[in-house]
């Protein structure tokens, strides 16, 4: 558990207690002046050169941009919606613009493997957990304002899943969630193109579901938080420097615990790396998060022993595949999450659709490249969305593309706060597929962590490491 205050006396400001006797201080104010001088004419004599060379890209101090500082507070690993989420977060909770020095790393400039832009961007409060379902509420209000298409959810239920659909719809509206329950009947009266025979139950979003635009998410926190302060960084974070201690824990029997002094970011395309001191370290890294918690806590113990305490997050792949089927369900349609597994969406209003479905564990993909198996459209995706809508018989799949989840193997939900084995390790990881539509509720709670030293907006709590080491699992059922 966290203690009030353990995080802000981490970020106490760089340079001494203040007060300082007075000639300290104007020696101090003389040498600034004379290196602000000296800084601005190193500047007006490189101006001077590139204005004379063929090549104005040209840069004759050898300065390269995205470097990372050398010293900072806090270092989100991860430049995704979530790590610029908690980095925006951070100092709108700060409230001051030269107080504390965030930097975000991400090795990825272009996103073109980032799971965030490779989401179908849905945001629903279907979910089975409280929690869950309050921060989908605390992220409604943010999405309506990056092309926020309001159509809702609806998930159907078989005769053997309708007792779980009806309880998580009470949970749901025990959170103020507006769900409506439909019966099949009810069900083939609002969406006729639906084949209802072997639906028992619906339930359909009646406000704040939908989908969005992932990419105008993530460009809104990264600009947000840029404006603020906050350093952007191109490189990988490969290794920490760390130090160790004791803790005794609650078996009373002492194990280590390690401190990351630095954090060291290799350049891209490079063996060169920048070592970064800080106070702080985020771990929004998605699904390489369990990886890079494994090298940050190396020093406290070999994978496998009793000191050594994983983050069960992978990388798990996922299909989507874009069809086109000019009869197909008009502008009233859902994201419809069929009672198989099986789910789509409209895309746009020219007959496109996109969808998949989760594979069973024993046909998981290799998640080594982001190649896609066009045969698992045929066999698993294609006759389930044919049964429940008949009109998909005739479809024609344009393209397809896939992404990753950052898959929680312990429970398939976040992990929110403290690393146990790394003091100053904050997790923000293992959303398994709804990190996305919770980033702006997550990254607040993560924030607040660092800020307040306890959760304010929302308890999340229940999605801290304890549950990992007790073994037990606050299980979502409502993962697609």
């Amino acid at each position: 558990m966290l203690r009030a205050g353990r995080w802000g006396r981490a970020l106490r400001p760089r340079g001494g207690a203040g007060g300082g006797g007075g000639g300290a201080g104007g020696t101090g104010r003389r040498v600034s002046g004379l290196l602000g001088d000296l800084g601005k004419e190193l500047s007006k004599m490189g101006k001077t050169l590139r204005e004379n060379l063929p090549s104005r890209s040209w840069d004759p101090l050898g300065r390269q941009e995205n470097l990372p500082p050398e010293q900072a507070d806090v270092v989100v690993v991860g430049g995704g919606v979530m790590g610029w989420s908690v980095a925006y977060w951070l100092k709108a909770l700060e409230g001051r613009r030269s107080g504390m020095r965030v930097v975000v790393v991400e090795r990825d400039p272009t996103y073109a493997r980032a799971s965030s832009v490779l989401s179908i961007g849905g945001i629903r409060q279907q979910f089975s957990l409280p929690e869950n379902i309050r921060m989908s509420r605390f992220s409604a209000f943010f999405l309506r304002t990056v092309n926020y298409n309001p159509s809702g959810y609806l998930f159907l239920a078989s005769e053997q899943g309708a007792g779980a659909l009806e309880e998580n719809v009470r949970v749901q509206r025990d959170e103020g969630a507006q769900v409506s329950l439909l019966s099949p009947a009810q069900l083939k009266e609002k969406f006729p193109w639906i084949n209802a025979d072997d639906v028992a139950l619906a339930s359909y979003g009646l406000e704040n579901e939908g989908w969005f635009d992932p990419w105008s998410l993530l460009n809104a926190f990264r600009r947000k938080a840029m404006s603020m302060g906050v350093y952007s960084c191109v490189g990988e974070v490969k290794s920490f420097v760390t130090s160790l201690g004791n803790a005794t824990l609650s078996k009373g029997q002492p194990h280590p615990i390690s401190r990351i002094r630095y954090v060291n970011v290799y350049m891209p395309g490079s063996r060169e790396y920048q070592p970064v001191s800080c106070a702080i370290v985020i771990n929004a890294a998605g699904a390489w998060s369990g990886k890079l918690a494994d090298i940050a806590s190396a020093g406290t113990g070999p994978p496998g022993s009793e000191q050594h305490v994983p983050l069960p997050v992978e990388p798990r792949k996922r299909f989507v595949y874009v069809w086109h089927c000019p009869n197909g369900p008009g502008l009233d349609c859902p994201l419809l999450v069929d009672c198989s597994g099986a789910y789509f969406r409209r895309e746009g209003i020219g007959g496109n659709y996109l969808g998949g479905v989760s594979p069973a564990e024993e046909d998981e993909p290799d998640a080594g490249d982001l190649e896609v198996d066009h045969d698992f459209f045929q066999d698993k995706v294609w006759p389930k969305l044919a049964h429940r809508v008949p009109v998909f018989a005739s479809l024609k799949v344009k393209s397809a593309w896939a992404g990753y989840y950052d898959y929680n193997t312990f429970d398939q939900n976040a992990v929110l706060g403290p690393h146990p084995r790394v003091e100053n390790l904050i997790v923000a990881a293992g959303f398994s597929g709804h990190g996305l539509q919770h980033a702006p509720a997550a990254g607040r709670a993560v924030a607040e962590l660092v800020v307040k030293g306890r959760f304010e907006s929302i308890d999340l709590r229940r999605f801290s490491f304890d549950r990992i080491l007790a073994g037990e699992p606050a299980r979502e059922t409502n993962i697609i």
